[in-house]
């Protein structure tokens, strides 16, 4: 078993800036830039949220679909895979150490569509299972930010990622999606971590979901501002709640068993209430404290597409929500994935999206707290029913409650990992404006 011990995030930067000083030129043309981003958008089937990058010699459009709490970039390279500067990475070489290899050296089923067999080898990982990727750099490109518009294309001859040894780890994905892009804290390989290391920005990106599934949100990797609309820095509204950061134990079983401790990539925050019209409600606080097994507490994820609570926290938070509705809604069936569902005819809808109760999230203090609103906390799942956007966790174990990326929706979420905190907007509905409108497209 091999441990990494959460001290060595700074030896592994040290490490990739130092890889980058020995290899081969940072970009084409030597660009810096202070801020880069990728479009992403909502797909309907699945409800992952989709972007698009550019990767290889010679270049090829790639959809990979959001994942927050990801090591790193990961992409099938099972089927067509051509590219003539892929590089996978050698046994004992820099990159086998910054991708936290797990295995070297091996041939897994007589594999002809990756170069060689002295390779190492680490876990990747979809929101199912988990497998083994040949550890690999290659060419990628992506798009820089001029103030409120897109800036000049950057070019990255040496960007690390993984390449599954296993083609099924694409099955849980959207239509012609062919891998993830990782933006997990704690990772020196993750998404956002190598482009800081690389253009020499703060390790800091900030995501911006749209809520329709047929315009773009926005991924911002580097300084702010981040310009919403050609005016409005929606970083200016944002609420700060400290990054806790933890072990855990990864397993895998193919091509044979792993097991090894590292580092956890998952975003996980101090909840130590929630709040409804008001009234803080009375959950188990135990409930609300994650334990050295990753159990309880409070998970950031883009990989659930919507808000799941522990049951007793669930049962509490609905019928506080009941509750505070106004008499004349009723309540009707369940719709599924949804418990708590209502007739919409006498709920009113305002530029903040259906009247409701407001949801307070209460963080390190009384006075912080991350506000959802009716746009947030209710969804339309047919014609005059509309349900409560949480749902009760149906595994045994596992956080008390994990936002999901539909209370995510036209919010700013902050991800500041030089400092260790987390930042929230609220809706930037009251701003009278969301996350498609801006000009990036």
């Amino acid at each position: 078993m091999k441990l990494f011990p959460m001290s060595s995030t700074k030896y592994y930067i040290f490490l990739f800036n130092f890889l980058l000083i020995t290899s081969t030129t940072l970009s084409k043309s030597n660009f810096q830039p202070k801020t880069l981003f990728l479009l992403v958008k909502k797909d309907p089937s699945t409800l992952q949220y989709i972007t698009q990058i550019h990767q290889r010699t010679p270049l090829v459009p790639l959809k990979l679909a959001l994942n927050l709490g990801g090591e790193s970039l990961w992409v099938d390279c099972q089927k067509g895979h051509k590219s003539s500067t892929y590089k996978p990475a050698r046994c004992e070489s820099a990159q086998c150490d910054l991708a936290w290899s797990t295995s070297c050296g091996n041939c897994y089923e007589n594999n002809t569509s990756l170069p060689i067999c002295n390779s190492c080898y680490n876990v990747v990982s979809n929101p199912v299972t988990s497998t083994t990727g040949e550890i690999a750099d290659d060419v990628l490109t992506i798009q820089s930010i001029n103030g409120s518009i897109p800036g000049p294309v950057a070019i990255v001859p040496n960007f690390i990622f993984s390449c599954p040894t296993t083609s099924n780890l694409t099955q849980n994905l959207g239509k012609n999606v062919k891998g993830m892009v990782g933006f997990g804290q704690q990772s020196p390989v993750s998404f956002a971590t190598q482009f800081a290391s690389i253009f020499k920005f703060s390790r800091q990106f900030a995501i911006c979901l749209s809520s329709s599934t047929k315009r773009n949100g926005v991924i911002f990797i580097g300084h702010s501002p981040y310009f919403i609309s050609l005016a409005f820095d929606a970083s200016r509204d944002l609420i700060y709640t400290p990054i806790i950061t933890q072990q855990r134990f990864v397993t895998i079983t193919y091509p044979h068993y792993i097991s090894v401790i590292r580092p956890s990539p998952e975003y996980y925050i101090q909840v130590t209430s929630v709040r409804i019209n008001g009234k803080t409600l009375p959950l188990n606080k135990t409930l609300l404290s994650l334990d050295e097994n990753e159990e309880g507490g409070t998970r950031i994820s883009t990989n659930v597409p919507y808000t799941e609570l522990e049951p007793s926290i669930y049962d509490i938070v609905s019928k506080a929500f009941i509750n505070e509705m106004p008499k004349e809604v009723k309540k009707v069936p369940s719709v599924q994935p949804f418990k708590t569902c209502f007739d919409s005819t006498y709920i009113g809808v305002s530029r903040l999206g259906y009247d409701a109760p407001e949801i307070n999230i209460v963080f390190q203090k009384q006075s912080v707290y991350w506000t959802i609103i009716g746009s947030n906390s209710l969804v339309k799942v047919k014609e005059g029913v509309i349900c409560l956007a949480f749902v009760e966790r149906k595994e045994a174990t596992g956080q008390a409650i994990v936002v999901g990326g539909y209370q995510m929706q036209d919010n700013l979420i902050e991800f500041d990992l030089s400092r260790r905190r987390i930042g929230f907007s609220n809706s930037l509905f009251y701003r009278q404006t969301m996350c498609a409108n801006h000009n990036y497209a």
